[in-house]
């Protein structure tokens, strides 16, 4: 066995509902069907369980309950051979709620490498809280993960017209606003698309296609091609996505996660009044 991360992944997120409708979502199997997981079962304060295709390592529940009062859930997960733990604490701010995640053993070279399944964690679960966020205020979900599949596809509304939308994802500043983190694009075919910046990223995406309002695709290397097409309808964008050309036997699914829990802020960003994101750190 490996030696345990001692340092957990940790962010906060801004959800605007009151505590106690943020806690029943995080404990009411009906409501965690929708947001997290096919399958949830869940009897406090002995039992706190989800799987299915959309859990990592979900043929069956892998969690251990450890504890649940009124603010905090925190559980035990099999993931890879090891126990890793969760914890989502919960704290009023106004009318809104701030949630802290905290999730052990994840290691950023996991990501980098695919070593362990444990290297979707990050991306999985900001798009679980993501859609946590839009379950509670009425909105539609972003599409989740599929781990038992190769075929990385997603299709969204966005209740915005192509041209906007497009230039939402070309757009240096923009992009970095909605994705939460510095992004460095040069607009053209054969331009780079830098995480972190030009200065900061040794081997950027390649822009490989760039069809103003309708088509945009980069190269990412080993976790392939990265396609957005958009075609416009009555004022809105539908908004199909594919990832495709990587080891089928190898999914870039901590990636594609990525990538879905940036649209589920992106379709926020054009939609919702006042916009902030729901991740603030």
């Amino acid at each position: 066995m490996t030696e345990p991360i001692t340092e957990p992944m940790t962010f906060r997120a801004r959800i605007k509902a009151p505590v106690k409708d943020v806690r029943h979502a995080l404990t009411d199997p009906a409501a965690l069907r929708i947001w997290l997981a096919e399958h949830a079962e869940v009897e406090l304060p002995d039992r706190f369980g989800f799987w299915g295709r959309t859990t990592p390592e979900g043929d069956a529940p892998h969690q251990r309950l450890l504890h649940a009062d009124e603010r905090t859930v925190r559980f035990a997960w099999l993931l890879d051979g090891e126990e890793t733990t969760t914890e989502l604490r919960l704290e009023e701010d106004g009318d809104a709620t701030i949630l802290t995640l905290s999730q052990t053993h994840f290691d950023f070279q996991d990501v980098i490498t695919g070593k362990s399944i444990r290297g979707v964690l990050q991306t999985y679960w900001g798009l679980a809280i993501a859609n946590l966020a839009e379950h509670l205020e009425g909105r539609q979900l972003t599409p989740k993960i599929d781990f038992t599949s190769a075929d990385l596809r997603a299709q969204v509304t966005i209740d915005a017209p192509p041209e906007k939308v497009f230039e939402s994802l070309i757009d240096s500043e923009t992009v970095t606003r909605w994705f939460g983190f510095p992004i460095e694009i040069e607009p053209y075919v054969g331009g780079r698309f830098a995480m972190g910046g030009l200065a900061n990223d040794p081997s950027p995406a390649k822009v490989l296609e760039l069809e103003p309002g309708s088509r945009f695709s980069l190269d990412w290397g080993a976790p392939g091609v990265g396609t957005w097409e958009l075609e416009g309808s009555g004022g809105q964008t539908r908004l199909t996505l594919v990832q495709s050309g990587f080891d089928a036997e190898r999914p870039p699914y901590a990636a594609w996660g990525g990538i879905l829990s940036g649209v589920a802020e992106l379709r926020r960003y054009h939609e919702v009044p006042d916009w902030q994101p729901v991740i603030t750190s």
